[in-house]
């Protein structure tokens, strides 16, 4: 059973299957008339290497939730106006196609749900401290969470001492 959050932010940190219908359908408010949803999913290359078979996500909750949340309290800031938000990340070992990342913002109007939806991504897989272990035909390697994301791309010098850097 999902437990929902009580306020207008759902932030956590998922052990299980996310929740990709019930996500989207929760940030939905009469006072919003945009929802922006993006869900990160397992595909089967990276950069640089075929043949990727799975994912596993490692993080700890206590470090990870109040980063999520600080990314969330980040993204209110700049769009005041934002109705429901959500930031949630799976742990585990995840196939080929399943889902590891649910962001949704909703908003009275489209362009600032766009804005905050594509703020949070970029943000969360910027600075958030989450470890993945990406399996491939020929091996395996730890990495600390995607870090595709340009540093300087988004101000986030105050939500983590660790920004990667611009690969």
């Amino acid at each position: 059973m999902i437990e929902y959050p009580s306020g207008d932010d759902w932030v956590a940190l998922f052990h299980e299957a996310l929740p990709l219908a019930e996500a989207p359908a929760w940030a939905i408010t009469p006072s919003c008339g945009a929802l922006v949803t993006f869900a990160g999913t397992v595909r089967d290359h990276a950069t640089g290497r075929d043949d990727v078979q799975s994912l596993e996500y490692e993080a700890y909750d206590e470090h990870v939730v109040p980063k999520l949340q600080a990314v969330v309290d980040e993204a209110r800031r700049r769009w005041p106006m934002l109705g429901r938000v959500v930031a949630i990340h799976r742990t585990g070992l995840l196939s080929l196609s399943e889902v590891a990342v649910i962001i949704a913002a909703t908003s009275p109007s489209r362009p600032e749900a766009f804005e905050a939806a594509r703020f949070l991504i970029d943000t969360v897989k910027a600075t958030v401290p989450i470890w993945k272990l990406e399996t491939w035909a020929g091996g395996a390697e730890w990495s600390e969470g995607d870090c595709e994301v340009a540093a300087t791309h988004v101000d986030v010098d105050h939500l983590t001492s660790r920004v990667p850097a611009e690969q």
